[in-house]
């Protein structure tokens, strides 16, 4: 498979699942409930798509410095902190609320702004960060960016349409879960490279 291609699909499905549960969902939410559901994903959209640039311009980095092995062993153990991240739960804090609820002229900057300031040193920039590392550059930022605002957009319509009765525990622990495959599968690949 295509270089690009796999990079791509892996930060899409990493970055999606990463996003489930996260603040930045509930954010997402909050602020559709209060906008045009459009404004909002756009303003996402922007944010994600700056601060995975960064994020990918950082694992670039680190990936050309280190070796592959020791690359994918940090990952394995960042992937399973990210798991028992997801396990602990995400909350809005009332900073966070209160600029979900701040009425501005321009929503798109509202949004965008609030998305930025709370993606920098998230677990979806680390993964994105770490994915970096060891995938194509362009696969990571598209697919990183894609599968963050879709995991947003589906918050938004599936919260509009179900109100407050999602099971957040359950979409937790399958993210968490989710994630600690990914690091085993990391730290078998580490160990193979190690040996």
């Amino acid at each position: 498979m295509d270089a690009f291609v796999l990079g791509t699909l892996v930060s899409f499905w990493v970055i999606f699942v990463a996003e489930l549960g996260d603040k930045s969902q509930l954010m997402a939410l909050t602020f559709a409930t209060r906008f045009k559901v459009w404004p909002v994903i756009l303003g996402i959209t922007i944010a994600t798509t700056v601060v995975h640039l960064a994020s990918v311009a950082l694992g670039v980095g680190l990936g050309s410095a280190l070796p592959t092995g020791w690359i994918n062993l940090a990952a394995a153990v960042a992937f399973v902190g990210f798991g028992f991240w997801t396990l602990r739960g995400d909350s809005l804090t009332d900073d966070e609320k209160a600029k979900a609820n701040q009425v501005t002229k321009s929503v798109v900057i509202a949004v965008g702004t609030a998305f930025f300031l709370s993606e920098l040193g998230d677990k979806t920039m680390l993964a994105t960060i770490t994915l970096a590392t060891d995938h194509h550059w362009a696969g990571v930022w598209i697919g990183s960016t894609v599968g963050m605002v879709a995991a947003d957009a589906l918050a938004i319509v599936i919260g509009r349409a179900l109100g407050k009765s999602l099971p957040e525990k359950l979409i937790r622990y399958g993210a968490a879960a989710l994630f600690f495959l990914f690091g085993a599968w990391l730290l078998v690949e580490s160990v193979i490279e190690l040996v």
